[in-house]
């Protein structure tokens, strides 16, 4: 995957299938290149970096890691390891709480 390339797109407020209309390819092909499926020629490298006015070598950097898990057990204390993992925002009201106190 060459997720610099994708960001570029996005910063720029590119439509991918505006994008590869513009180069002459599908925008199939273009999403195949984006996503590592498909090897871009040195020309579509070239055109690209110059339709997205980044470096090409920066564009082009291939990210091949997968997905790391973030927890590797199981809680056992029937909470979600998503909400064992934030760290409560001191700005955000604690919506759990109630004021009972009502007159």
């Amino acid at each position: 995957m060459y997720p610099n390339l994708k960001l570029q797109i996005f910063k720029r407020g590119e439509r991918q299938n505006h994008l590869a209309r513009q180069m002459g390819i599908s925008d199939a092909i273009l999403s195949k290149i984006i996503h590592g499926y498909r090897e871009p020629t040195e020309a579509e490298r070239t055109l690209l970096a110059a339709r997205l006015e980044a470096d090409e070598t920066w564009l082009f950097e291939k990210f091949e890691g997968g997905a790391t898990p973030i927890l590797t057990t199981v809680p056992t204390n029937g909470k979600t390891p998503a909400a064992d993992a934030v760290a409560p925002d001191p700005h955000v009201p604690n919506v759990t709480s109630r004021n009972t106190n009502r007159e």
